[in-house]
């Protein structure tokens, strides 16, 4: 059992900031990578932000130079701080998590509720 909850999203206005957080707890021996997608109305789901559990990171292209994404691995907690915001990044934000279930030790991706960004022009 890993739960992943998410806060810190909004409403902001162009050129804007905001940090979101994401807190895993439950039964798990590990979280490997660790990450942000996004999802806006009628659009597919992409990945914003990843990073290893040894801090290497990937970002889409969209948000390279604006978003930074990193973690507290003492705390289990991803973070995404979120700058120079567009419009365009206006989706529902969801953590995502590659954990080692305590339980029956299986390797799976476990995901968020979600949060909302809205970004206004």
């Amino acid at each position: 059992q890993v739960q992943l909850v998410e806060s810190g999203g909004g409403l902001v206005q162009a050129g804007g900031s905001l940090r979101l957080s994401c807190a895993a707890s439950g039964s798990f021996f590990a979280i490997n990578a660790m990450g942000w997608f996004r999802q806006a109305p009628g659009k597919q789901r992409e990945l914003v932000a990843g990073i290893t559990r040894g801090g290497i990171t990937n970002y889409a292209d969209s948000v390279k130079g604006r978003f930074t994404i990193s973690r507290d691995n003492a705390k289990n907690t991803v973070y995404l701080q979120m700058n120079s915001l567009k419009p365009e990044d206006t989706a529902v934000y969801y953590c995502n998590a590659e954990a080692v279930e305590a339980v029956r030790g299986i390797v799976d991706d476990y995901w968020g509720q979600g949060t909302q960004v809205t970004v206004s022009s």
